[in-house]
């Protein structure tokens, strides 16, 4: 098991966060209904009835909406990973804002997240538990999963991968407007990931040293 100091702890939460876990997905039975892209593709019901949405009755504008949230997912799980497609989801000044982290990313950045993610976790996916969509905002509980198969830079070093499965809990809220995505918080259960991970966050050791 690796250990973390106190120091290590606070900048893990911002280097370690593995930035991009926000990102990538797969619901219960797929992150992005067969033929939906991140483009204002419609969903057919069959699609709508196999997601878990805690509002079947959805405007016509909150469908294309969910659309390009379930479409964004998709262009960011490792085996469909689009860079282009996933920042061309985002409106020019769009941001995702990793809140646990503390770190924010536009632009070009919006990709590295993406790329560092899949290299660390090669097979990132998302396990969609409920899904609401109200007019522009689309929030969602999932939990982050994949395998521990890419080396993570730390400020302690790099962490050796060890094959190990993650399954963290989180929470994300997409803003969008006209069709584009403004706005993407993350909260992600970093400490149970860390844990699966093979990291021992040493409370006891951050306490001892003040």
């Amino acid at each position: 098991m690796t250990s973390l100091t106190r120091k290590t702890i606070v900048t893990a939460a911002a280097v370690a966060s593995l930035t991009g876990v926000a990102i990538a997905a797969a619901p219960a039975q797929a992150a992005s209904p067969a033929g939906v892209t991140q483009s204002h593709a419609a969903l057919s019901r069959s699609q709508l009835a196999a997601l878990p949405l805690t509002n079947r009755h959805l405007t016509a504008h909150e469908i294309a909406n969910l659309a390009v949230v379930l479409g964004a997912y998709h262009d960011a799980e490792g085996k469909s990973l689009n860079v282009k497609a996933f920042i061309n989801s985002f409106t020019k000044d769009g941001v995702f804002n990793d809140k646990v982290a503390g770190q924010s990313y536009q632009g070009q950045a919006l990709g590295d997240v993406l790329t560092r993610m899949a290299g660390i976790f090669p097979d990132v996916h998302r396990d969609l538990k409920s899904i609401t969509v109200d007019g522009d905002t689309v929030t969602l509980e999932l939990s982050i999963q994949g395998t521990f198969e890419g080396p993570a830079q730390t400020p302690a070093g790099i962490l050796k991968p060890n094959g190990a499965r993650i399954d963290a809990p989180t929470a994300d809220f997409w803003y969008l407007h006209d069709g584009k995505i403004t706005k993407f918080d993350c909260f992600v259960g970093y400490t149970d990931m860390y844990a699966q991970m093979g990291v021992n966050l040493d409370w006891a050791g951050a306490v001892a040293k003040g």
